[in-house]
This record gives C-alpha cells, structure tokens and sequence, in this order.
C-alpha cells in the first residue's frame, strides 16, 4: 500500500478528480483502520515529537495514566509531563527529555480508588523514513513513543507466591510446636476436672472440703499456667502469621529521611548525633511504606537504647544507603555497646530479647517484613564496639533488556 501511494504522489497533478477521490478515500480507509489498531491495543501508547510535545494517543494510555487532560490526536503544543497525574511519571518522562535518553523503561505505582496498580512506562525512538530522492532513503528520529504496560497481576502473583512459599516453611515448625503446646494443656485440663469432681463429691457427702490452700491454690497455678500457654500460642502466631502489606513502588531513601527527621529531637536530647548519608538516586523498590518505616524505628529505637547501655559520650547512629547492581543496600551502624557473637546470632529470633522490658518480636517483625520485601537483613556486631544493621532489597527488574542496554 505504501508503495502505490508513493506512485500516485509522483503522479498526483496527473490524476483525475474520480482518481483524486478514490486516492483520498484509500487514505482515509487506511488511516482510520491503523486508527483502530491503535484504540484497540491494551498497551498505552503517547507519541510525542522531538520537543515531546503530544501529537498522537490512545485509549489505554488515558486508562492507565489518568491524564489530567485529553490531548487531540494533532499536538495541541502540551508537554507530555504536564498531562500525567502522577508526579514520578512526569519526572521520568522529563528527565529522559532533559538527558535525552532513548530506550529507557521504568516501574511505578498508581494509588488509585479502585487499588494500587503497576506500571511499566517504556521511552523509545520514534524513526521515519525520508525519502529525499527517487531512489536514496535515510532515516531520522522525529519523536519518541512512550508505551504503557500494566503488569498488576504480574506483580501480584509474584508477592502471593512469595507468600505461599513463607507460610511453606513454617508449616513444619507450626506443628511441632503445636503437638509441643497441646500435651501440657491436656493433662492441664484433666487435672483441672479431676480436682473439680474431688470438690463436688466431698460437698455431697459430709459438706467438709480441705483447707483452701490445700485445692484452691493449686487450681491458680493451674489456671495460671493455662494463661502462660495462651500466651506463648498467641506471640507464636504473631511470629509466624503472614504480614499483611500494601506494596508499592517507593522511594526508600525519602521514607528513611523523613523517619530520621522524627527522631532526631529525642537522639539530640540524649547526646546522640544522627548522621545520613542517602544515594538520592530516587530508586523506587517494592514496599510498604508503613510496615517499611516500622523496621526503621525498631532499629533506631535499638540503636539508641545501645548508646544509652554503654553510657557513650560521643553517641553516634551512621545511616547510609546505596545501589549495587540490582540491589538496594542500607546499613544502620551505631557505637553502642555492641553484642558478643552468640547474642547476634539470636537476635531475629521470637521472644529472645536482652532488655528486661522487651519482648524480643521487635526484631523478629522486622525480619519478617524484609523477607516479606523479597529481601534480606543481617547484624555484624562487636562487644563494646557498636552493631551495624544491614538491609538488602532487590530493585524491581524489567523481564526483557531494551537495546542500548548492557
């Protein structure tokens, strides 16, 4: 087709008005079905030109951006960025226009009414073929396209099976310590009954029951250790029930700043400096933000509660956070009084706690919520040294390479 229009564009002034007409009328046919090609496709399309001005858009990409408002299909002199809502989205879109970067793709998340959804938003280079004489064709970027994809069920597939897998691990333990719990509460209980049928016999008979310390108290200890059971069965279904989290695409370091910001009042009362030293590269990683600045807090209320142990003059909490590939790294150091080897080996583990009002989840949440994260956390720490926390959490990755990558 393109061919034939090329023909009858060299031979147009020859043609006549019933050719002219059925010229047109191809043109039209053939652009209102790639028209409909481009309306129909699930992907977001926006093309822009080389001043990224919008010239042409789809359905989908109002569904999936939200665009603030609906740019006609002839460039109505609007920058991209000033259509979309979301304000990571026309960072990306301009910063790729300021350092002029082409094939360049990027994850985000959209709050929306209806829920969170992820995005996938591609940047490539619009080509055309120019023709500049009958036989020599060159071709020249004129714009970019900017594609759209949905990967919501991707995403979260991909934390339910993580989930799945969790809950997997822990079905061994939860059934050793359940067989381990019910032994003790039935002999309890039977020894509870036993005792009661002792009290009622006696009172049908002569109506003389023992000394009240004889029974009674032994009926508290029992209804006592029955409370110390319940006890353990709930804090061990705190260790092991699924956390319930919001995932969404975030900028962890802002998440650190603001945290370290709250504290700094009651750090400074103490004596002790807070110091940051944050990438800043606005990485965005799959998280929750609440559950996320939860971990922090745990951390730095640790931190600060170790400076305080080891009465330290100079008390000093060092946060630093960096890329290393496809990974995002934190690490949380203080120069508190530190934990001998066998301590920091226990210390993610339920209700093992050196504070004497702890209840020693604190640190098991935290785990909990970083492997949640598809993540990882570990401690180095020396006695009378300090303790450096490490937080690792894996960049969202694109599950193709664009060209121009390596």
């Amino acid at each position: 087709m393109n061919e034939f229009f090329k023909k009858a564009s060299s031979k147009i002034t020859k043609l006549s008005p019933e050719q002219l007409t059925s010229l047109i009328d191809a043109l039209y046919s053939e652009n209102n079905g790639l028209h409909s090609i481009l309306e129909s496709l699930s992907t977001g399309l926006i093309i822009v030109d080389n001043d990224w001005h919008v010239i042409q858009k789809n359905k989908a990409a109002d569904r999936l951006l939200l665009l603030k408002h609906r740019p006609n299909e002839n460039s109505d002199g609007s920058y991209v960025w000033d259509c979309i809502e979301n304000e990571d989205i026309a960072l990306f879109l301009k910063n790729s226009s300021r350092n002029r970067n082409t094939n360049v793709s990027e994850e985000f998340s959209l709050s929306l009414e209806t829920g969170v959804r992820f995005v996938t938003v591609t940047v490539l280079p619009l080509v055309q073929k120019n023709i500049q004489e009958k036989t020599k064709v060159c071709t020249s970027i004129t714009g970019s396209i900017i594609t759209i994809d949905d990967i919501t069920e991707k995403r979260q597939q991909e934390i339910i099976l993580h989930r799945m897998e969790s809950l997997a691990s822990l079905t061994n333990l939860a059934a050793s310590v359940a067989h381990e719990i019910k032994n003790p509460l039935g002999a309890i209980s039977i020894h509870i009954q036993l005792l009661q049928k002792a009290i009622k016999k006696a009172r049908s008979g002569d109506g003389l029951l023992p000394q009240p310390k004889f029974m009674e108290n032994y009926l508290d200890v029992v209804n006592e250790e029955i409370s110390n059971l319940n006890k353990i069965v709930l804090d061990f279904l705190f260790a092991v029930r699924p956390v319930h989290s919001n995932m969404e695409l975030t900028d962890a370091d802002k998440i650190t700043e603001r945290t370290v910001e709250f504290f700094i009042p009651q750090f400074k009362e103490n004596g002790v400096e807070l110091k940051t030293e944050l990438c800043r590269k606005q990485q965005r990683i799959l998280i929750d933000e609440k559950l996320f600045r939860e971990v922090l807090i745990n951390i730095l209320q640790n931190a600060l509660h170790a400076i305080k142990s080891a009465s330290v003059k100079d008390g000093l909490v060092h946060i630093s956070s960096f890329c290393d590939g496809e990974k995002y790294i934190l690490k949380i150091s203080d120069n508190g009084c530190g934990m001998d080897e066998n301590t920091a080996s226990h210390v993610f583990e339920p209700y093992y706690t050196t504070k004497a009002d702890g209840t020693g989840l604190g640190l098991t949440m935290a785990y909990k919520v970083i492997k949640e994260f598809r993540g990882d956390i570990s401690v180095d720490s020396k006695t009378g040294e300090g303790t450096e926390f490490t937080i690792t959490i894996p960049v969202p990755q694109k599950s193709t390479k664009l060209l121009g990558e390596k």
